[in-house]
């Protein structure tokens, strides 16, 4: 039986860190290639939404150096 997914918690309130782990997890569900289609799908569709809140979070950091080393 699969296991069910947690209702996510908003990414505006996830560190880097959690988000990027969460995302290793849907990765891990995703590749094991055992889940009902319509759960694969929205797995998908909040790793999308990870991969891209991480991509912000790290053009802030990214940013902020380039900000503090000028």
């Amino acid at each position: 039986m699969p296991k069910k997914t947690p209702k996510p918690q908003p990414l505006e309130g996830l560190t880097f860190e959690q988000a990027f782990k969460e995302l290793e997890e849907h990765v891990k569900l995703l590749e094991g290639g055992d889940l009902p289609l319509e759960e694969s799908m929205a797995l998908f569709e909040r790793g999308q939404a990870l991969a891209a809140y991480c991509a912000k979070l790290l053009d802030a950091a990214e940013l902020k150096i380039e900000q503090i080393e000028a």
